[in-house]
């Protein structure tokens, strides 16, 4: 207990009879959908598409379970080589099934009454915004062939070139201060209350790239190279526009949002030359006191054991079904807690809601940041509560919901430690929010101009990590401005974000921002609301998975493509900015 995730409500290890009985079955499933597909009869409609959509269903539920568990294993220890086996094997599998899968919506999306065949039966008429999703993507279809040869060829191309990344960066080694360590482990030095271990760390990380960036970049060139070309092929105007479409948001929204951030962009600014004047900088502030702590942290550390107990009863004041949650979680061994070497870094939530759970990585270190990490996951696990009620087919959320329960989490337990708290504890704890919005906004923008950048230029040329680089920097640049100094930057982030690194899911930076402000304007509904906003929060989640963006939104009575609402989100950063600046100016 408290240390490392229980998989056994998937498998109890390579040897579990259940997974080979599992494996077995899912031979059988891909057998089993070829003859339903085949079976497909528009004058028996209803009663064949219904026993296709079984068949998926029971497979879908198998898959997550299988690939699941051995993503799991591989992100807590990357040498795993058993686990690299089975994915590889059950990734195969299951892009075999890519022919029988279109074909089954080519049949569904070119019948005149779909949705009379839908509302006929009990089963299908749960599927009505998934077969709506069918009709509007049948434009962007490729023959049955092709889609299964782009299913099957991805295997060895964008995801093994995402598999190269993870591999590199969490086995590449560091030289720092006379030993090596991990990148996961020196990135976690820049919060260092030590000035000199911050600057020291950061340049031990650039250092580290060079034994790794020309490999990452062959393997972020062919992952675009993919994303353009699948783009083409499905006729969209661009990545981005695909990126769209598969995360049910219009692009007045994202121009909306965006529009917004540019505004807002010369508050930041100021907030960080402030900050460097602090520390006594004259240039604007350099990359490696980005998230050098203000103020003064209270003396305590957290343990785990007492993480559990602060997050169970703050979250109880909000909503007594997280708490309850939040609480199986970490006596149910749903967390993996602490760094170690081959574990990947950072932190992240997988749902299982085909076991009503979740699985939860991050790497504890005992301060209050590592505490708001993990309130941030079990946001996503609280997700994932509310969307294990639907039907199997039903439970994919896209991008930008993706953060709205996980920051919604941070929200409260950050804004309660500030309102508690006095004096230089207060300033860290307001600075804090600060730095985590720079992040989410400025940081993300730049993210956001550096991807749409090399998108567009991997359509004509390759481009080698020194021209990553430069495209880095500049994307940098735009976005802070001023308020860092031009002379140490990062030229490397686009090396060690795995955002970038995956074919099916581009431009995985945005939605950090559009996570961050729409949950702030939900925030600020449940401060004006109260107890009568949980039954609207909870229906706006368990919408996420068979509604559009907008349509999710105006639930809670919010119209995301204007730019005032993502402008008002903003402003209650923009306010924090203003009072770190006063007080700190005394």
């Amino acid at each position: 207990m408290y240390n490392n995730w229980s998989l056994d409500v998937l498998y109890r290890g390579i040897d579990d009879p259940k997974l080979e009985s599992d494996m077995k079955r899912f031979e059988e499933l891909i057998g089993l959908l070829n003859t339903a597909v085949e079976a497909l009869d528009k004058d028996n409609a209803a009663a064949t598409m219904r026993r296709v959509i079984e068949v998926k269903e029971e497979m879908a539920v198998l898959v997550r379970r299988l690939a699941g568990y051995f993503s799991l294993r591989r992100s807590a220890d990357s040498s795993d080589a058993e686990g690299a086996s089975y994915q590889t094997k059950i990734s195969a599998m299951a892009a075999s099934t890519t022919k029988d899968n279109v074909k089954f919506e080519k049949f569904a999306g070119s019948l005149d009454d779909l949705q009379g065949v839908i509302e006929s039966d009990e089963l299908l008429s749960q599927y009505k915004f998934y077969f709506e999703e069918i009709r509007n993507d049948m434009s962007r279809m490729m023959s049955d062939e092709s889609e299964a040869l782009f299913a099957r060829m991805n295997i060895s191309g964008g995801r093994a070139w995402g598999d190269l990344f993870s591999f590199l960066t969490s086995k590449v080694k560091v030289d720092y201060n006379g030993e090596t360590t991990s990148l996961s482990a020196i990135r976690g030095l820049a919060d260092s209350e030590d000035a000199q271990v911050r600057k020291s760390a950061y340049e031990a990380e650039l250092a580290c790239y060079d034994k790794i960036k020309d490999s990452v970049a062959f393997a972020l060139n062919s992952i675009k190279a993919q994303v353009n070309l699948e783009a083409e092929l499905r006729g969209y105007e661009d990545p981005l526009a695909m990126t769209l479409d598969r995360s049910r948001m219009q692009k007045s929204t994202l121009d909306a949002m965006l529009e917004a951030m540019r505004e807002a962009m010369p508050d930041f600014r100021r907030y960080l030359r402030h900050k460097a004047s602090l520390l006594g900088y004259e240039n604007g502030l350099p990359w490696y006191e980005i998230l050098t702590p203000m103020g003064k942290a209270s003396s305590d550390s957290f343990t785990v054991e007492r993480a559990h107990k602060y997050l169970v009863e703050h979250f109880s004041s909000f909503a007594p079904d997280l708490a309850e949650m939040v609480d199986r979680a970490f006596n149910e061994e749903w967390i993996d807690f602490y760094p170690r070497a081959g574990k990947v870094g950072g932190a992240f939530c997988s749902n299982l809601p085909f076991v009503g759970q979740s699985r939860i990585l991050t790497n504890f270190s005992g301060s209050f940041g590592s505490v708001v990490t993990l309130a941030h996951e079990l946001g996503h696990a609280y997700h994932g509560q509310q969307i294990q009620s639907h039907r199997p087919l039903n439970t994919g959320y896209t991008m930008p919901v993706a953060e709205t329960a996980s920051n919604f989490n941070e929200l409260i337990i950050v804004n309660d430690a500030i309102d508690k708290a006095e004096g230089e504890e207060k300033i860290r704890l307001i600075e804090s929010q600060i730095q985590d919005s720079t992040q989410i906004i400025v940081d993300i923008y730049s993210r956001f101009l550096f991807e749409d950048e090399v998108i567009r230029r991997r359509k004509n040329t390759f481009l080698y990590a020194d021209e990553l680089e430069k495209i880095m920097i500049n994307a940098q640049k735009e976005a802070y401005g001023d308020g860092l100094d031009p002379d140490y930057l990062h030229p490397y982030m686009w090396c060690c974000k795995g955002h970038y690194y995956r074919a099916g899911l581009s431009y995985y930076n945005f939605p950090y921002a559009f996570g961050g402000l729409f949950s702030r304007g939900l925030y600020a509904k449940y401060l004006e609301e109260g107890e009568a906003f949980l039954p609207k929060y909870r229906e706006l989640l368990r919408a996420t998975t068979v509604d559009t963006v907008e349509n999710v939104a105006s639930i809670a009575g919010i119209d995301l493509t204007r730019p005032e609402f993502w402008q008002e989100s903003l402003k209650t950063i923009t306010d924090q900015i203003d009072t770190f600046i006063r007080e700190t100016s005394k």
